[in-house]
């Protein structure tokens, strides 16, 4: 009922509170789909992931910027709120009040997204089963890879592909050139 993605966004999100695992999870998805049937409603989410990876790092601005967007989304694409399981006017007033937490130079901590329905519910805590992992936790401040997981992450599969890239344009502007 629900895609595999999205179940793992929730697991990462709650369970492993891996916000950046949350962000890679979803834009996955999102860009799996034909540009003309991407939905704005993932992209609130990953939002919402990538702007509370930034507010646990610190980065304010950037945690307001994609908070605000996040929100912006959701109070858009309500009826896609609820399609995915959630409580969307409940996630508008909690990403409202984070806002204003930042605003007023609060520290992180944990948020959970409202989940409202029940089969979504079960589906999420019968992945946490499979993994072996809870069904929520609060972040781990102390884990410097969590933390810092965007300059730690093994990249060279990304290098690789943008030197090939690189390759590929390079040869085609040579057979371009007279």
């Amino acid at each position: 009922m629900y895609p595999q993605a999205y179940l793992e966004y929730l697991v990462q999100f709650h369970a492993e509170r891996d916000y950046f695992e949350c962000h890679e999870i979803l834009e996955e998805y999102w860009k799996s789909a034909p540009p003309a049937q991407r939905e704005a409603v993932w992209v609130g989410l990953i939002q919402i992931a990538v702007g509370l990876y930034h507010q646990r790092r610190g980065n304010l601005e950037g945690a307001r910027k994609m908070l605000a967007s996040a929100l912006q989304i959701i109070r858009q694409y309500p009826q896609k709120v609820r399609q995915l399981g959630l409580d969307g006017p409940a996630l508008a007033k909690l990403l409202a009040q984070r806002l204003e937490e930042l605003n007023a130079g609060a520290a992180y901590r944990s948020m959970n997204l409202p989940i409202r329905d029940e089969a979504l519910r079960q589906a999420y805590e019968q992945a946490c089963a499979v993994r072996n992992a809870p069904v929520g936790r609060d972040s781990d401040l102390s884990d410097h890879y969590l933390m810092n997981k965007h300059t730690l992450r093994d990249r060279s599969e990304v290098l690789a592909e943008r030197n090939r890239q690189l390759t590929l344009r390079e040869q085609q502007r040579g057979r371009q050139e007279p």
